[in-house]
């Protein structure tokens, strides 16, 4: 990895490290390391990066906060995009807003609240980003990300930048082209709101606020809900009315607040977790006949090449 690290370094991407710990970038707090971790501060530094990484035909992903990522205890091999500070810009006008896709969804979900602006109030109190919420169609309160955006910029494998429309990126729920069919970086998004009551905005915001705070173990690190909900069911009732609620793989808890968390109650590996989400999904199925299907992303290798 040396010479690719020199190289990037030498086109100007400043924030280059090997074998860095993901556990220290997911919000579960669990994950082994990425073999090239690169966080670019601009579009440009993102292009020249992927550039390299192409060109060197290292396979690779990315990541924004984390905070719908379950990374498996050997790692990532390649390199790991982090899509942040420096991609977060935020500009509103009128009725239009362009987020960049490293900008937290909380951000922009308050900002574009005090400007009286509604559309967004569903975001309050999701953890991710932007370019996440696109790439997923992040949603909550009965809204969801493709209600709002009318398109995304997106840096694609090849290196080309190209700007999708709603259609184009496909949203069907929790996901969308960007998690299958079309492999790109969303670096901007656009969002069209329309101008309502700045009270009533803050108010609904503010019972979404409580109600997390009510029923989700926010004082744990976790990924928010692992699980789908079935059509015309909920996974947090499934899981709880099959008796699971507190069952423990290791430090890997099902919250005793909300079943459709998983809870690290301090050294949980990702391998507690996922022998946990199988666990829950056989007694669910044997329980209920509902396979569930997990709304985490599960990425990365089992053991690390070495062991």
């Amino acid at each position: 990895m040396k010479p690719i690290v020199r190289e990037l370094i030498d086109a100007g991407v400043k924030d280059v490290r090997t074998d860095e710990p993901l556990s220290q970038h997911t919000t579960w707090r669990v994950g082994g390391p990425a073999d090239l971790f690169i966080y670019p501060r601009s579009k440009d530094e993102l292009e020249r990066a992927m550039q390299i990484v192409r060109r060197h035909g290292l396979p690779w992903r990315v990541i924004g906060r984390g905070s719908n990522l379950l990374v498996r205890d050997g790692g990532i091999r390649g390199a790991v995009f982090k899509i942040g500070e420096g991609l977060d810009g935020l500009s509103i006008d009128g009725t239009r807003v362009v987020a960049g896709g490293g900008c937290s969804l909380i951000k922009l979900s308050r900002q574009t609240a005090r400007q009286g602006l509604t559309g967004l109030e569903f975001a309050e109190g999701i953890p991710g980003t932007v370019g996440g919420a696109v790439c997923m169609n992040a949603g909550a309160h009965g809204s969801e990300t493709s209600r709002v955006l009318t398109s995304a910029e997106v840096l694609l494998d090849s290196g080309e930048r190209v700007v999708l429309s709603k259609e184009e990126l496909g949203f069907r729920y929790r996901t969308s082209v960007l998690q299958g069919k079309v492999k790109g970086i969303v670096t901007e998004a656009t969002f069209q709101l329309a101008h309502g009551d700045p009270q009533k905005i803050a108010a609904e915001m503010a019972r979404y606020r409580d109600r997390r705070k009510q029923t989700q173990p926010l004082q744990y690190p976790c990924a928010g809900s692992v699980f789908r909900n079935p059509p015309g069911d909920h996974a947090g009732r499934l899981i709880e009315a099959s008796g699971l609620k507190g069952y423990r793989v290791g430090d890997a808890e099902v919250s005793t607040q909300h079943a459709n968390f998983i809870i690290n109650r301090g050294q949980a590996t990702a391998t507690d977790v996922l022998a946990l989400i199988d666990h829950i999904v056989r007694t669910v199925e044997e329980r209920f006949g509902v396979r569930l299907k997990t709304e985490v992303q599960v990425v990365g290798e089992a053991e690390a090449p070495h062991s």
